[in-house]
């Protein structure tokens, strides 16, 4: 006679297992996905300088890609990453972006004396939502709806940066100290009240004399 009590019991967690979109607990189950795109031009180059008429074929192609914060532009020439330099330099200044010191493997540029300008770009999206699947009205399973977690998912892939701050995160300023930031907040609480004869702010006006 126990067998059966304790198929009886098994059954609703079988059941439930099968159910599409099905969460038991309170953590979503859509995160923000990102890939990664390799993007490449090969230029040509003459005496460590992009040869006459490259840099307009460079700010062709900038414009085309839609070159946006958050790319990250850099320079391939089977060496240190010189060649045409402060051409690319100057055309990426254009649009607020500095050039990284070392370039993502691609493959060698064809042809000698050609230099590859490769673009990085990643994008966050989160697959699958919205996800309907699951209903969002009380059900016996006692589970969160399959919706649950993309619309905050889905904000954040889409306010996001730089999406590679999703992957890696981003480091804090090495200069930073606790100590210079709360220094205002200190200045603020030691000061004497004004009742009590404490220095009061001033605020001057264009055309009158201080106060």
């Amino acid at each position: 006679m126990f067998p059966r009590p304790a198929f009886a019991l098994l059954a609703p967690s079988l059941l439930l297992a099968g159910c599409a979109g099905y969460n038991g607990s309170l953590d979503s189950v859509h995160q923000p996905v990102v890939a990664r795109q390799d993007l490449t031009l090969d230029l040509q180059a003459d005496s460590g300088r992009l040869a006459p008429g490259e840099d307009r074929r460079l700010t062709e192609w900038m414009a085309a890609i839609n070159l946006r914060y958050g790319d990250r532009l850099s320079i391939d020439d089977g060496g240190d990453g010189s060649t045409g330099r402060a051409e690319v330099a100057a055309a990426a200044g254009r649009y607020g972006l500095l050039l990284a010191d070392r370039a993502p493997a691609t493959g060698r540029p064809d042809g000698a004396g050609t230099v590859r300008i490769v673009l990085t770009r990643t994008t966050a999206s989160v697959p699958g939502c919205p996800d309907y699947s699951h209903p969002t009205t009380m059900t016996a399973d006692a589970s969160t709806s399959s919706n649950f977690g993309c619309a905050t998912a889905s904000n954040l892939a889409a306010m996001v940066a730089d999406p590679a701050d999703l992957v890696r995160g981003a480091p804090g300023s090495p200069t930073a100290d606790p100590l210079t930031m709360s220094k205002a907040i200190g200045a603020y609480r030691a000061a004497v009240p004004s009742g009590a004869g404490g220095a009061t702010v001033k605020g001057d006006s264009a055309g009158s004399s201080p106060k």
